[in-house]
């Protein structure tokens, strides 16, 4: 670990860029249909109960990174297989956030410029920044942070002056029970983006107040959560459910709709500025995380050694992850679930908390 700190405040503006990042971009939850905000939020509310668990691990061990008390639960050998499968986690979901922007950005503003360029050129910005550690990319956050929720209020100021939103779009509520909402809650949206965030455990032992931990991670979903529900209203009220789901990026779709006094139009290049910054740094903390894991694990003395090495793997596994955007988002929210989201998310952070508690009450009992 390096030698830094970063406060309560900036823990919580980079949780919600991280768990805003992507999500705002894709139609997420869209096999709910007109009840996606539904799922969004009973997929927020279920996910609280996983950083439950998350937070309890870091409470048992408040200095170790997730690499190190895998280890001290688990045992040397299968500590160091676990912490190694989740750096490389980290890295493959890095890839898929670069190649998510990458699309975007040729989609929207430059279809003639080729994949590996738009994403080469923000994986060396990140890089960068990663190489300075830490402190740098919490306090660009906090900067950032501030731009991206000014960008989202005039977004809603004009998309509701326009008179684009047709609250009828969301009826019936719940027109086929609540069997079809939750069945997306357990398959996509508790774990995409709610405990895709379990990658902030490899920054909680940088808190100066440990105590914050829990109301900060807590909180930080909370508001992520709310502003994906009301993204999701707006973008099934404008467009309505079946071009929200057959649209590669809703929000963008929603945005471009927007006509207010016959000179107000063309919006959806100045409004990519919030989305780019969203996924600049979700990849950039998934980045983080894999560097000083990686060094961590294998005792490298200077992290940012890695920097150059795993960039490089991140901006290749971006372009040969799938041979088109369908394709990448279809594993994305239907392979990935259960192959990596489910045993990573939920089942192995289970079974580490309960070893870690029996663990901790035999060093009582001794």
């Amino acid at each position: 670990m390096e030698k830094a700190k970063i406060s309560a405040s900036q823990l919580f503006i980079l949780m919600v860029l991280f768990e805003l990042g992507s999500s705002l971009l894709v139609p997420l939850a869209m096999d709910a249909k007109q009840d996606a905000w539904l799922a969004i939020l009973f997929g927020m509310i279920g996910s609280l109960v996983l950083f439950l668990i998350y937070h309890k691990l870091y409470f048992y061990y408040p200095n170790l990174l997730p690499t190190e008390y895998m280890q001290k639960i688990l045992g040397k050998v299968m500590g160091t297989v676990l912490a190694f499968i989740y750096i490389l986690y980290f890295i493959y979901d890095a890839s898929r956030i670069l190649r998510d922007f990458g699309e975007m950005l040729l989609t929207f503003a430059y279809p003639d410029t080729p994949l590996f360029i738009a994403n080469a050129l923000l994986i060396l910005v990140i890089i960068y920044m990663v190489r300075k550690g830490i402190e740098v990319i919490v306090r660009s956050g906090e900067v950032l942070f501030i731009l991206m929720y000014i960008l989202a209020i005039i977004g809603f100021i004009l998309i509701v002056s326009s008179g684009l939103i047709d609250f009828t779009n969301l009826q019936p509520v719940l027109e086929e029970g609540m069997l079809p909402v939750l069945k997306v809650v357990f398959t996509q949206t508790l774990y995409f983006p709610f405990a895709e965030a379990i990658v902030i455990t490899m920054i909680l032992p940088y808190l100066n107040n440990p105590k914050k931990a829990k109301v900060t991670m807590l909180c930080a979903t909370g508001l992520s959560g709310i502003n994906l529900v009301i993204t999701m209203i707006i973008n099934v009220s404008v467009l309505g459910v079946d071009l929200t789901a057959r649209s590669q990026f809703p929000l963008l779709s929603t945005v471009q709709s927007i006509q207010v006094a016959d000179f107000l139009e063309r919006l959806d290049v100045f409004f990519m500025i919030s989305l780019v910054i969203g996924i600049f740094f979700k990849v950039s903390v998934l980045f983080y995380a894999a560097v000083i894991g990686t060094a961590n694990l294998f005792k490298i003395e200077s992290p940012s050694r890695l920097s150059y090495p795993l960039g490089i793997a991140i901006l290749f596994l971006s372009i040969t992850i799938a041979s088109n955007f369908q394709e990448h988002i279809h594993e994305g929210l239907k392979t990935a679930i259960f192959v990596l989201h489910i045993p990573l998310f939920v089942i192995i952070p289970l079974l580490l908390l309960l070893v870690a508690f029996l663990k901790n009450r035999k060093k009582k009992r001794g």
